[in-house]
């Protein structure tokens, strides 16, 4: 469990820099020159590993191509488009609460995967606190409920690390951690590369690398793509996809401290009642009786 939180407090500051870097660097140029250089923070770890693991990773090329894909070229890129217009609050909020919902349905529609009633009355709970926050506490406004662009990229993401977070679970025998999350990094960073490209032929001058851009980039390489990755996928291997996932909706309480201390944000009675439905859904999914428990 506390590879998992440690994860999840990595990552917060993730939601804070999409926001707070509007204006001095294009989502796109984000995603690719973050993970640019985590590939090479990660190279020396892997470099040995690579060399044993290499024909394994080739034969499991379409599992590779499917994890960089939706963890590193669509996750975080689709949450670095809506925040160009959603406030960082929500950006963790939303995303961290429908990930954990889309592993649930896609565990159980793909896998017939079953897990234990509190799992699936937590993520209920959490399912109303997003409806809380999207309704701005109207929840008989449900009815009349109309998404911007900026939650559509948010739900976008979320189904994209919930994509993500099923694979890394069904991660090729053999392949050790460090190798696995470098190629996913390196391979995910070469598919940006287009997007990358287009984006800087769109825009009439490149990124604005002031001292802020230069440190939220160097953070997102070090402490939010290597470590937590390193540690998301540790979790997920000893508690299975679903029950880590849930773990993800202690994001947005991280995050919300930081915006409100760092952006200025606001914490409004609506936020704090989306967040105890949220951190009451987490505690009741991850809940087990004493007989289990002891088993």
């Amino acid at each position: 469990m506390l590879l998992a939180v440690l994860a999840t407090l990595l990552w917060s500051g993730n939601f804070v820099i999409a926001r707070g870097l509007q204006g001095r660097m294009p989502p796109v140029s984000l995603a690719f020159w973050r993970w640019l250089l985590a590939t090479l923070l990660l190279l020396p770890m892997a470099w040995k590993a690579l060399r044993s693991d290499a024909a394994l990773i080739f034969r499991h090329k379409l599992h590779f191509f499917g994890a960089a894909l939706t963890g590193i070229t669509l996750f975080n890129t689709f949450i670095y488009i809506a925040g160009r217009e959603v406030p960082a609050i929500h950006l963790a909020l939303i995303g961290t609460t429908a990930a954990p919902v889309f592993v649930l349905l896609l565990s159980y529609l793909l896998f017939r995967e079953r897990l234990p009633l509190p799992a699936y009355l937590g993520a209920l709970l959490c399912c109303v606190g997003l409806l809380v926050l999207l309704t701005r506490g109207n929840l008989a406004a449900v009815g009349q409920l109309r998404l911007s662009g900026g939650d559509l990229w948010i739900l976008a993401a979320a189904l994209a690390f919930a994509v993500y977070t099923l694979l890394v679970r069904r991660r090729p025998p053999g392949i050790g951690a460090t190798s696995y999350l470098f190629v996913n990094v390196a391979l995910g960073t070469v598919l940006l590369l287009p997007a990358y490209l287009w984006e800087r032929s769109q825009m009439a001058a490149g990124p604005l690398w002031d001292a802020p851009a230069i440190f939220s980039v160097a953070y997102l390489a070090l402490c939010a793509s290597a470590a937590a990755f390193l540690l998301w996928n540790e979790a997920i291997r000893r508690l299975g996809p679903a029950r880590t996932s849930l773990f993800g909706n202690l994001i947005p309480v991280f995050s919300t401290l930081e915006a409100a201390a760092w952006l200025g944000e606001r914490i409004t009675p609506t936020l704090l009642a989306a967040f105890a439905f949220i951190l009451c859904g987490l505690l009741l999914a991850q809940w087990q009786p004493a007989r289990k428990r002891e088993a």
